[in-house]
């Protein structure tokens, strides 16, 4: 139903790759498919009658198939778009209640925010338009095509009237997110308030039937008791979920290499690991680099590793055998911050980076956990 933010590891079928990007199936989505399935056939029924129950039962699973076919296509429209921009899907996913498109950086501006994020529900009006078309075009008689084509095309009027309610995760508070950006000229501001926006919209729709049920005299229906709870809960996991990104981008200027290096000793690799770890404490430092026999860095002495090696041990072993060879990638400049550091991190994730300076001195090590605590609490 929306882009997210952060990318995160997926169990599932892998469809395909339209335009490039990797599409796949949640097993999760099995499960709707068959809730669906037990929702429409009974819908079906009503709008055949004397149709057999078993081929009831199909129409409404391949009415669930085509029903995910048009979250496909809304999930592409956000990725192409996106593409369109220069940014990187990482994937599509179809899973329990929709869609989502993981697109691994934010737009630029705002007015490419809006329109990375109106594609999607626009495309779904207009598969709405398609299908009203369609049906008051070449259906009369009332068959298993049309109710398919009628069952369809109001679902999409429903997923993109949906997806525009203006409050995140939905394409409308993103849209609204545009807005306020473009307004206040703060990306942080405008998510905060599309996030609460969205937070208010959970409220009301898991209030909504209780509301209306007051309202109209009438019992209470439970399908939409659940249904409502359910998107509201969605909803507002969304929106928390957007709160907690912007408290994390508020603290991305904070990360300074600089300011978060260790001091780093070297030694060289036949060195005992105990008096490798002496000379770190007797030099004040914080770090362990492990260098050639002519003084060129070739790894760092992994913490974690030293602190899984019990003291005793320590002098049969060599500071080489509890250090990590260093990649081209995990020597950095010491001079990166924010935004650009992170990214440096996240294209080479490891425990310790080398920080060298323009000249290729060692500045000193920067520790990932070192990192992490400026976003602790978040």
């Amino acid at each position: 139903m929306s882009e997210q933010d952060p990318p995160q590891e997926f169990s599932g079928i892998r469809m395909g790759r339209p335009f490039g990007i990797p599409v796949y199936v949640s097993w999760t989505w099995f499960i709707v498919a068959a809730v669906i399935t037990w929702m429409y056939a009974e819908a079906v029924r009503t709008q055949l009658p004397g149709i057999d129950t078993v081929v009831s039962y199909v129409v409404a699973f391949v009415f669930a198939v085509l029903l995910y076919v048009s979250v496909l296509l809304h999930e592409l429209a956000h990725s192409v778009a996106a593409k369109m921009y220069g940014l990187r899907v990482r994937r599509i996913t179809l899973y329990l209640l929709g869609g989502v498109s993981e697109i691994e950086s934010e737009p630029k501006s705002p007015g490419r925010e809006f329109v990375i994020a109106a594609v999607g529900p626009l495309l779904s009006l207009g598969l709405a338009g398609l299908g009203l078309g369609l049906d008051w075009l070449l259906f009369n008689e009332g068959g298993i095509a049309e109710v398919l084509v009628r069952m369809l095309w109001f679902a999409n009027l429903i997923v993109g009237v949906f997806n525009l309610l203006p409050g995140l995760p939905l394409d409308g508070g993103r849209m609204l997110r545009a807005g306020v950006w473009k307004a206040s000229g703060d990306a942080s501001t405008a998510t905060v308030v599309a996030a609460w926006v969205g937070r208010g919209l959970a409220v009301l729709l898991v209030l909504g039937p209780f509301l209306l049920s007051v309202m109209s005299g009438q019992p209470l229906d439970e399908r939409n008791m659940i249904w409502s709870f359910i998107l509201g809960a969605f909803i507002w996991m969304g929106a928390s979920q957007s709160l907690r990104v912007a408290k994390v981008r508020a603290r991305i200027p904070q990360v300074d290499a600089r300011a978060l290096a260790r001091r780093a000793v070297p030694v060289t690799p036949d060195v005992p690991l105990s008096e490798a770890l002496r000379k770190a404490a007797e030099q004040g430092a914080g770090a362990v680099v492990v260098t050639d026999y002519e003084g060129r860095p070739t790894a760092i002495v992994h913490e974690a590793s030293v602190q899984a090696t019990p003291e005793h041990r320590r002098p049969w072993l060599t500071a080489g055998s509890v250090a990590r060879t260093l990649e081209p990638e995990m020597v950095l400049p010491a001079d990166l911050t924010g935004e650009a550091l992170i990214e440096a991190m996240r294209r080479t994730p490891a425990a310790e980076y080398l920080l060298v300076e323009r000249g290729g001195e060692i500045y000193g090590v920067l520790a990932t956990s070192d990192v992490n605590r400026v976003f602790s609490g978040v």
